[in-house]
């Protein structure tokens, strides 16, 4: 039987290529996906993405969400607190596991493999040190869908923002940037692909540029009309 495990969901194409290979491996069970939101925004930490979009993805994909709730000011000190009252309540019910989809930044790892044990849980990264060229193609290859909802302008353009992730972004990324974005270049929200059962629809919203630094493109939930009965 596998062991059952959590999985830190951002939304975005590491996350789902993380989720794609735990389930391709069936060594894991995954119990739930957690993803930090902001209250004060009602949305994904970081990506900028809505919660009702949240919720019809990790529907889509099957698995049950596990919000970390933080203010939009939140302290490391409030992060951590927040995030080790969601781990302890899934460790108590024998879960030990937590799945990351980090790719090669060192010191994040570590702060994993740090805080974690301290109250009794392991980290797991299935696509470590996976080649990021190939990765980022591997993801368009295998059918995933996924835009582009925050650029940091440090790195990229305005004009990156809401764009699709695919071949032509590829091309056009400057050659400073990683095409995974994970040196925090830039952040997606997966909207299909092979772990999903249906595509979540959506229309792309304003731009708006936060802390004079981050560019966001809101998406905005589409209902999609009802079959005929």
């Amino acid at each position: 039987m596998a062991e059952r495990a959590l999985l830190t969901w951002s939304g975005g194409k590491d996350s789902a290529m993380a989720l794609y290979e735990v389930k391709k491996a069936g060594s894991y069970e995954i119990s739930a996906l957690l993803t930090t939101v902001t209250k004060d925004y009602d949305r994904v930490s970081m990506h900028g993405v809505r919660r009702r979009l949240l919720e019809q993805q990790t529907d889509s994909v099957g698995y049950p969400l596990e919000e970390v709730v933080i203010s939009k000011h939140a302290s490391n000190e409030e992060y951590e607190a927040n995030m080790r009252q969601i781990l302890e309540k899934y460790l108590n019910a024998g879960i030990r596991t937590v799945i990351f989809g980090d790719i090669f930044l060192e010191d994040v790892r570590k702060y994993r493999e740090k805080n974690l044990p301290s109250i009794g849980m392991k980290a797991v990264f299935p696509i470590w040190k996976r080649n990021t060229v190939e990765l980022a193609h591997t993801f368009i290859d295998l059918g995933f869908k996924a835009v582009v909802t925050c650029v940091d302008s440090k790195f990229l353009s305005r004009a990156f923002v809401g764009r699709v992730f695919d071949e032509r972004f590829l091309s056009e990324l400057p050659s400073n940037v990683d095409p995974c974005g994970e040196n925090g270049e830039f952040h997606s929200f997966v909207y299909g692909g092979p772990i999903f059962r249906e595509s979540v629809s959506f229309k792309l919203g304003r731009v708006v540029l936060r802390d004079s630094r981050f560019y966001f493109c809101d998406l905005i939930p589409v209902r999609k009309p009802k079959e005929p009965e």
